[in-house]
């Protein structure tokens, strides 16, 4: 790997850091970037989780003033979360490379189609809430948050937005404490995977640190600046970026 491809790298990884702390679909900027730099898709993904997961931490201490109060239900949830993330690694894993191949474009296009109807989801969020008076994690919400565990230790793109759909459709909290919540248990989901990873897989180490690097900086710049920004030309650079992946797993 030369010094342009690690800078490219450590680039995508501080625009995932960024997006993962507002939006919570930032590996499709740092896979598509891996893929291009020529790692195999499983090794890739592996690599990408394992990169992550100290932005996932930052993004937790920039969002630390909206998680004051949640400890009981994120214990509650975080638990369920590993869980899904345990076995959705498991699955990376023991199916075969040529299973991802066919499977993760299926799901890049879905988690563009989730960045892009964000912003009806959130309308619909806060008109719900407006209604409820449920504030305690439900037996449904522990199965929807185990359940979009297994997707995130699959693969995990806009995983994030998965959450707080959740999150916001079971329990009256604000948005941006719901996004809080959220960044604790996409970490959750993302390191226990990543220990399966280290564990048993091949990790791009390279990759994995510069990637690790780039999503701490970009988890502390995105909880504390990432709401300046536009909304909408971020979920389109996302989108962009995910569909240009989801042709190269197709196409090439």
């Amino acid at each position: 790997m030369g010094p342009a491809e690690a800078l490219a790298i450590l680039a995508a990884g501080i625009a995932a850091g960024s997006v993962n702390a507002v939006v919570g679909s930032g590996s499709l900027i740092t896979f598509p970037t891996l893929l291009a730099f020529g790692l195999p898709p499983v090794v890739a993904n592996v690599s990408n989780n394992v990169g992550l997961v100290p932005g996932n931490v930052s993004s937790m201490l920039g969002y630390r003033r909206e998680l004051a109060g949640q400890r009981g239900r994120l214990v509650r949830l975080g638990v369920a979360s590993a869980a899904g993330a345990a076995a959705g690694a498991v699955a990376l894993l023991w199916l075969p490379a040529a299973a991802f191949r066919l499977i993760v474009p299926v799901l890049i296009l879905m988690s563009c189609a989730l960045v892009l109807m964000q912003p009806w989801l959130s309308a619909w969020l806060r008109t719900r809430s407006a209604s409820r008076e449920q504030r305690r994690p439900s037996p449904l919400l522990s199965a929807g948050v185990c359940l979009s565990g297994v997707y995130g230790g699959y693969f995990g793109a806009a995983q994030g937005v998965l959450v707080i759909g959740l999150l916001g459709s079971f329990l009256d909290e604000a948005l941006q404490r719901i996004n809080g919540a959220k960044n604790v248990l996409v970490g959750i989901v993302n390191g226990t995977a990543a220990i399966v990873f280290i564990l048993v897989a091949h990790v791009s180490w390279i990759a994995a640190a510069l990637i690790a690097v780039g999503s701490t900086i970009g988890g502390l710049v995105g909880a504390r600046f990432g709401r300046r920004l536009s909304p909408a030309a971020l979920r389109l650079f996302v989108v962009a970026v995910g569909l240009t992946a989801a042709v190269k797993l197709i196409f090439f």
